[in-house]
């Protein structure tokens, strides 16, 4: 046996070739046998590509220090893919893990404040912070547009704004109001004649506000095609200002697209203005917003500018238009579902209103027998505290800005106070979640006591120049839906989830039923 191991052995063939030398024949990829030139290229971009991510991941933590929020971002686009389709979950996690939290999109690093004093203290800082709505936002509104002035340009613009939402200016609105939301009523209860099936409002209600703003602001001076294609227009504006958008004007982005509306917008609005000029100059009696103003410059007692271009005044408007399109809508539309949900609440609103109209649903509503309806009002301030349309307002550190005792926010990161949590608040709102108008109705309960928690319309020099236009609308609408129709509201799994576009809406659009009702 071994001398047969032996013969075999001597008789192996030696292979001609090592194991080393198979290597050689193994292909390998171009660039390790690219020219040395070529490789030194490739080797230096990939140290730049890898020293470039380590230094954003560095800077990232640089600038978070010690504040909750994750270790570490994602390379180049950070938080987006969770911004693209943000939730009320998300947004409640990221105020839940501390009064001060830090992420980054896109390299833009932001502080996110959830408590009361730090986002008071962000709405009432003018010298450290300024008001950006969005990332994009001064692409779309123009960044000459007066919600981005600061200091004393944007105090004296603002008073000359103010005399734009007089007691005075709010009883020309109110007719208009009333005019337009009973057109509405009677649209939607002819179609539920036709087709009883319950049908999502949200879309509707954003109709009924268009066509309210466009004509409470420039009256007969814009046609109804312009109104008709600012309306359709106007969607594409509100979902590019979502918080987080791409930050690029490209073609095919949602920010294009909405400059591209905005052009359309302004020349019909600037239009408007021109034409508003030339009727008050032939005496004309004021008959919307633009009228009021420019005739309230004649008045002896007015102080301010006088010099403001169809351009400004349009710019001015359309910034109002998004407000009143998309917080008020918002606004409205929860305040139908909490209505409709809650009969009870319901029931007291409608008495309310049969004691004030006494029989006469068709006499228009008047500012004083919105006067006369104390738990109406006290509904609407209530209902916008449970589902506040805005929960936050992203603003921009114009320099370094002491926010803590222990933590500085750097200069040209975004800041975002949110409201929530102080709209929330069980110590100064007991049972924050529950539905209740009359902790309202009381002046020395604990939420007339503390409005410094009561956000919905922010706070500081910023501070939302149209509450009173807003709530009044809110509660003008509802008056005459109460008054006029019965509802129901078919609930879905999706009836409490909230979808933000902008600002919030139900998820399901607020499915609901109308018919008339049946009066003695």
């Amino acid at each position: 046996m071994a001398s047969m191991l032996r013969e075999r052995s001597s008789s192996a063939v030696v292979p001609s070739y090592t194991a080393t030398d198979a290597l050689e024949h193994i292909p390998l990829p171009s660039f390790f046998s690219a020219p040395e030139g070529t490789a030194r290229w490739l080797y230096t971009t990939v140290a730049i590509v890898l020293g470039l991510l380590a230094l954003e991941q560095s800077v990232y933590r640089y600038k978070k220090r010690h504040l909750p929020g994750d270790n570490w971002t994602i390379p180049i686009i950070g938080k987006f893919a969770d911004s693209m389709k943000p939730t009320m979950e998300g947004y409640m996690k990221q105020w839940n893990s501390g009064a001060l939290s830090a992420l980054s999109v896109f390299n833009i690093f932001i502080v996110m404040a959830s408590s009361n004093e730090f986002s008071r203290k962000i709405l009432n800082s003018p010298n450290h912070a300024e008001p950006c709505l969005v990332y994009s936002a001064k692409q779309i509104l123009r960044p000459d547009n007066w919600v981005f002035l600061t200091g004393k340009v944007h105090v004296e613009y603002r008073r000359v704004l103010n005399s734009l939402f007089t007691r005075k200016a709010l009883g020309i609105y109110v007719g208009i109001q009333d005019q337009i939301t009973r057109k509405y009523i009677k649209k939607w209860l002819a179609d539920a004649a036709v087709d009883p099936s319950p049908k999502p409002i949200m879309m509707t209600c954003r109709d009924l506000n268009m066509e309210t703003s466009l004509r409470v602001f420039c009256g007969s001076h814009i046609d109804d095609d312009a109104a008709r294609e600012i309306g359709e227009k106007y969607w594409a504006i509100t979902v590019a200002l979502e918080l987080v958008n791409f930050p690029l004007a490209l073609p095919g982005t949602k920010v294009y697209k909405a400059i591209q509306c905005r052009k359309v917008a302004l020349k019909h609005l600037e239009n408007a203005a021109a034409k508003s000029k030339k009727a008050m100059a032939a005496g004309k009696e004021p008959e919307c917003m633009l009228d009021h103003w420019i005739r309230s410059m004649d008045e002896p007692s007015y102080k301010g500018r006088k010099d403001f271009s169809d351009l400004e005044m349009a710019m001015v408007v359309f910034s109002f238009l998004f407000a009143s399109q998309d917080a008020m809508s918002s606004g409205l539309i929860y305040g139908i579902q909490h209505l409709a949900d809650h009969p009870d609440i319901f029931a007291k609103v409608r008495a309310e209103q049969d004691r004030v109209r006494a029989g006469d649903y068709e006499r228009p509503i008047t500012l004083e027998m919105l006067d006369e309806m104390p738990y109406l009002r006290a509904f609407v301030r209530e209902t916008l505290r449970v589902k506040p349309p805005v929960t936050m307002v992203p603003y921009k550190t114009t320099k370094a800005f002491p926010l803590s005792d222990d933590y500085t926010v750097p200069a040209g990161s975004m800041v975002i106070p949110s409201f929530y949590n102080s709209l929330h608040d069980p110590e100064v709102y007991p049972d924050p979640e529950e539905l209740v108008p009359e902790r309202w109705l009381d002046p020395n309960g604990s939420a007339n006591q503390n409005p410094k928690n009561y956000l919905v319309f922010g706070s500081g020099p910023h501070k939302c120049i149209g509450l009173e236009y807003a709530m009044m609308n809110i509660a003008l609408v509802l008056a005459d839906a109460v008054a006029l129709m019965d509802w129901e509201h078919i609930r879905t799994e999706k009836s409490d989830k909230v979808q933000i576009i902008a600002t919030l809406f139900p998820q399901d659009g607020c499915l609901m039923k109308f018919t008339p009702r049946a009066l003695a």
